[in-house]
């Protein structure tokens, strides 16, 4: 299983916020390419970023740090947050991104997923992010009424290999992941599937290796030590 570190970005900072609230937000560093050198050096070789201005805006606030952080570093980069465009995806790619995720526009405009994985294949992953079994939207700010099972089935369905599914209540919140919710979706599809929100403990991604799925992101848990992030690549390893 590999390691996604995390870096929410907001105005160039390294940020949290508690269960996707904007108003309850925890700047971590002024320097998130400082934190990226630091995932490196614990051993990490992949990096999970999130514009969360670009997730409500649906613009890319945050492009200079990420470059920055793409030159600063040798990881495996993805980003979500706000990608709305063929543009916008063109932009991360040219600045050496190696994956871009796709959230309210996966849901929202399907000819547009359609096209960028014809044009971009694997290079782009989709973010399932569920709040009480449905797919939320526009930075986690409103209900899209979809179904999870129907919005996972439909994305292996078009062509997407990889999907992030985050349970919305667990994020930041530091009570533990949903390893029901991460089984189950394991079980019933083929997709790599990356787990994210509530990852708290080394136990945590204990359970989730053994599982068999493809990676989970840590976020809050490496900022406030709970986590050692070398000792969770080693586990999920």
């Amino acid at each position: 299983m590999k390691i996604f570190p995390a870096i929410d970005l907001y105005g160039g900072k390294a940020v949290r916020l508690y269960k996707g609230d904007y108003d309850n937000m925890t700047v971590y560093s002024e320097n998130p390419v400082e934190v990226a050198r630091d995932f490196e050096n614990c051993g990490a070789k992949y990096i999970h970023l999130v514009d969360l201005e670009g997730a409500k805006f649906g613009t890319t606030p945050n492009i200079d740090t990420v470059a920055d952080i793409v030159k600063s570093t040798g990881l495996f980069t993805e980003i979500g947050g706000g990608i709305r465009s063929a543009e916008t995806v063109e932009k991360y790619l040219e600045i050496g991104v190696s994956r871009v995720i796709l959230g309210t526009a996966a849901v929202e405009n399907r000819d547009f997923l359609v096209s960028a994985v014809e044009r971009f294949g694997d290079k782009i992953a989709v973010g399932a992010d569920v709040r009480d079994g449905f797919i939320a939207v526009k930075g986690w700010t409103q209900s899209s009424g979809i179904a999870l099972d129907d919005f996972v089935a439909d994305m292996e369905k078009t062509g997407i290999r990889n999907i992030i599914c985050t349970d919305i209540s667990k994020d930041g919140a530091m009570k533990g992941t949903n390893l029901d919710l991460y089984k189950y979706i394991a079980s019933n599809y083929t997709l790599n599937l990356t787990a994210s929100g509530g990852v708290s403990t080394i136990n945590d991604v204990k359970n989730l290796r053994q599982i068999g799925i493809y990676g989970a992101i840590i976020g809050k848990a490496y900022y406030t030590g709970d986590i050692d992030l070398a000792e969770a690549i080693e586990v999920a390893e």
